[in-house]
């Protein structure tokens, strides 16, 4: 049996963590919790709408630039 590691996407879970489990992630950015593990999980990506109220919600602690890095071009300009 072939050892399979999950590729956590560090920013997403350290948005969990700020909120205390996926439930009340998705809860709070009003997305289901499956969406939540997807993003944790690296299966999808962090739409910029979701990036930026997570930050907006974590009062910046967790920045929508690290959630969605294709915002990282927007601060270029």
């Amino acid at each position: 049996m072939q050892n399979i590691e999950s590729q956590v996407f560090e920013p997403a879970y350290r948005l969990v963590r700020y909120f205390g489990t996926q439930d009340k992630t998705a809860e709070a950015l009003n997305v289901k919790q499956g969406t939540v593990n997807g993003w944790v999980n690296g299966k999808h990506g962090i739409s910029s709408l979701n990036a930026q109220k997570a930050e907006r919600l974590t009062g910046g602690e967790i920045k929508a630039s690290d959630l969605c890095p294709e915002l990282l071009e927007l601060e270029e300009y």
